[in-house]
Formats: C-alpha cells, sequence, structure tokens
C-alpha cells in the first residue's frame, strides 16, 4: 500500500471517472471523499478497499452491480494506468462455450477504455440514394441482447422506449378521495361539524381515478426469444408509469413482477432472466394460463385490468383445454389483447391450430416486433379495439 501510495488518488480519481462515464452520479467531491476514506481506514485487504469505495462512490441499490464490474475490470492489475492505455491485443476463442457477459459489463468496458476517433469515410454522391436503404440503427437494437448493449446503445434504446406515451385511459375506481365537489362524505362532514361546535360544514368526495393495471404474459420459449427480451424491457420502462405485473412462461409460470421493478434495465432483466429456468425452452400455453387463472387471476385482475398476451401461440398440443382457459382469461379482465410478432410477415395467416383456438377470445390482435409496433400499442390502449385489430378477421381470411 506504501508503494503505491503516490499513484492512488490518481488512480481512485480515474475509476471514479470511469464510473461516471458508466452511469453512476459521481462527482469531484465524491473523489475527495473516497481518496480520504482510503487513507483513514487503515486498508489491508482487497475486500476492505473495496467496500470503503462502494461505500462512498455508490448512492443507490440498483448501481451495485455496475460498480461490482467496474472494480473487478479496473483493479485486476498494479499497472493500471498503463494498461487502460495500452489496446488490447486480440485472443484466440477458447474451446468451452464462452459465458455470458455480467449485466453492464460491456458498459464498463467503454468507460474505462479511451475512445478512438475515427475519420468517417468519404460518401460519394451516387452512393448518396443506397445509405438511406442500410438497416437503421433501431433494428439493430431491437435483436441485440440489452446486456451486450454498449453504453451509447443502451441510452438509445433507453431514451426511445421510455418516450413511449401510455394513452390517458383513466378510469373511477370503488375508492374515493377528498374533492371541492361530489358526493357528500359522511364521515369527514361529521367531523368538520364537530370541530366548528355544531356548524354544519359539509365535506366532498369523488371516486378515484387511475389507469388501469397492466397484466403481461410472456412467452420466453425458445420460438419467442429473439422477441422476449426487448418486451421485457418494454415492460420495465412502463412499470416506471403506471402498475404492471409481469409473468414469464414456456413450460410453466413464473411470476418476474419483483425482479422487473430493479430500476437499472440490466440488472431487473438479469434478475429476470435468473428467475425463469425454463427460459428459452418448449411450449405450454394451455397449462401456463391454467396456473395463472388458478393462482393469480384474482390477485392482479382487479381494477379493470387490461391483459397483454405475448406468444406466437404455436403451442405443442392443441387440446380443448387451451380454449376453456382463454375464455376463462378474457372473462377475467377488461380487455385481452394478443401480441404475436409473427403478425411481422405480410403473407402470415391463422392456420395453426393453436392460433384458431386462441383467437376468438381476444380483444385485439396485434403485432410487437419493433418500436414503432409498441408505439401503436401504446396508443390503441387508450382507444377502443379497431377493426384493423379485430381478431375474426384473421380467421375469415384464413378460411
Amino acid at each position: 500500500m506504501s508503494q503505491s501510495s503516490g499513484r492512488l488518488p490518481a488512480n481512485i480519481a480515474y475509476f471514479a471517472r470511469a464510473l461516471r462515464a458508466a452511469g453512476l452520479p459521481v462527482g469531484p467531491g465524491d473523489v475527495l471523499d473516497a481518496v480520504t476514506a482510503v487513507e483513514a481506514a487503515a486498508i489491508g485487504t482487497r475486500e476492505e478497499f473495496y467496500w470503503t469505495l462502494h461505500a462512498v462512490l455508490v448512492r443507490r441499490h440498483e448501481h451495485s452491480a455496475l460498480f461490482a464490474e467496474a472494480f473487478r475490470l479496473f483493479w485486476r492489475r498494479r499497472d493500471l494506468i498503463e494498461a487502460m492505455i495500452a489496446q488490447m491485443s486480440p485472443v484466440a476463442p477458447d474451446k468451452a462455450p464462452p459465458k455470458a457477459p455480467n449485466p453492464g459489463a460491456l458498459r464498463v468496458r467503454e468507460a474505462l477504455s479511451p475512445k478512438v476517433e475515427r475519420r468517417p469515410p468519404e460518401v460519394k454522391e451516387e452512393d448518396l440514394s443506397t445509405a438511406y436503404l442500410s438497416v437503421s440503427e433501431r433494428e439493430v437494437l431491437k435483436a441485440k441482447d440489452f446486456a451486450q448493449m454498449s453504453a451509447d446503445e443502451v441510452a438509445q434504446a433507453r431514451r426511445l422506449i421510455a418516450a413511449l406515451r401510455m394513452p390517458d385511459d383513466a378510469t373511477p375506481t370503488r375508492r374515493f378521495e377528498a374533492t371541492a365537489r361530489g358526493r357528500i362524505d359522511p364521515r369527514r362532514s361529521f367531523r368538520r361539524t364537530v370541530r366548528a361546535g355544531g356548524a354544519i360544514d359539509l365535506a366532498f368526495r369523488s371516486p378515484r381515478v387511475r389507469p388501469p393495471p397492466l397484466v403481461a404474459l410472456c412467452d420466453i420459449s425458445g420460438s419467442m426469444a429473439e422477441y422476449s427480451r426487448l418486451f421485457l424491457h418494454f415492460l420495465h420502462a412502463v412499470s416506471e408509469k403506471r402498475r404492471v405485473h409481469s409473468f414469464v412462461f414456456a413450460t410453466r409460470l413464473t411470476n418476474i413482477t419483483r425482479e422487473l421493478a430493479r430500476r437499472d434495465p440490466d440488472e431487473a432483466l438479469a434478475r429476470a432472466s435468473g428467475r425463469a429456468q425454463d427460459w428459452e425452452g418448449g411450449t405450454r400455453i394451455a397449462e401456463a394460463l391454467h396456473v395463472f387463472n388458478r393462482r393469480w387471476s384474482r390477485r392482479v385482475l382487479g381494477g379493470g385490468a387490461v391483459v397483454l398476451l405475448f406468444t406466437d401461440g404455436l403451442e405443442r398440443e392443441v387440446t380443448p383445454e387451451l380454449t376453456f382457459e382463454m375464455d376463462r382469461l378474457r372473462r377475467s379482465c377488461r380487455r385481452l389483447v394478443w401480441l404475436n410478432p409473427l403478425l411481422r410477415f405480410e403473407g402470415f395467416a391463422a392456420r395453426a391450430t393453436g392460433i384458431r383456438a386462441m383467437l376468438p377470445h381476444v380483444d385485439d390482435f396485434r403485432p410487437i416486433h419493433s418500436l414503432a409496433a409498441m408505439a401503436d400499442l401504446c396508443r390503441a390502449l387508450g382507444a377502443a379495439p379497431s377493426r384493423a385489430a379485430d381478431p375474426t378477421a384473421w380467421l375469415r381470411a384464413a378460411g
């Protein structure tokens, strides 16, 4: 510790700048506090050093994952500054399957590595017409794992999804709130009259108005893996604006509402993936709906809830139970919206047995394969079901 005491303040300052670049709110005052805390604590072990910096530089629980990854990468060598400046040489891939990166790992690596400014290639006038026909950044973001995104991509995706405006579909509830006009509130009126010494002083109340809760049933089977993570990120953003109950299913149903409540999207999706053990497994829609209707429907479908069913409808074995559970789900909620990524194909037809069994019991049938489809969904939640999303039209078209 004494040999590197001269470089320690500079290393802590550089580490704090890396944390700030990765998304943590760290300022110059925090750097001074961190240096003072390390010198006063008489650090003896790596673990003590870790928790001393953690106590000063981390203010929110959701930032712990990013701090842990940054600490592991930054303080793994003694020649820290030289290691950060040096370019990393390519390493031959190991024969073993690569380990999935930790949440926010790429953001931390980019924050610790210097950015090299590159001059954009010269574009000829005849190439301008084809440049706009290339794949857009949004199309790249929709298929990329959020845990492997760079800091710029995460920020862009977060802005695009967070900018989606939810509709003003607030409805009256059974609970009341104090208002200037409305129905007479007997209890409050009596209390105010007693306090006034017998002079009648009326109080009023009106039904509390709030948006209906959203209940999402998300298919995470192998055929849906390309879109399920994007949809979960959408649910994570929506949960900051209204009440959302999130469930995932493949071979079994899992409640991930608490996991998606984490403020950091990387940590939220990582916890949701860890809780759902059947990720990218088979598809058992009827069994998942049966478990939801029996164990969860009365708990989460109150207040005029709207159900978002996210699946392609490709059931392994179609039985009468699927029709029964779909009908029961439809009768238990205010509105049942089926989001199917297969609708992105122009030649889609409702010919699969599972799709034909489910369509008569839904109110809307919509695509969910892009950010534009998400924006259309947000607008549709505040409006009456349209003819364009009428599920019976797909049955008639398929014959």
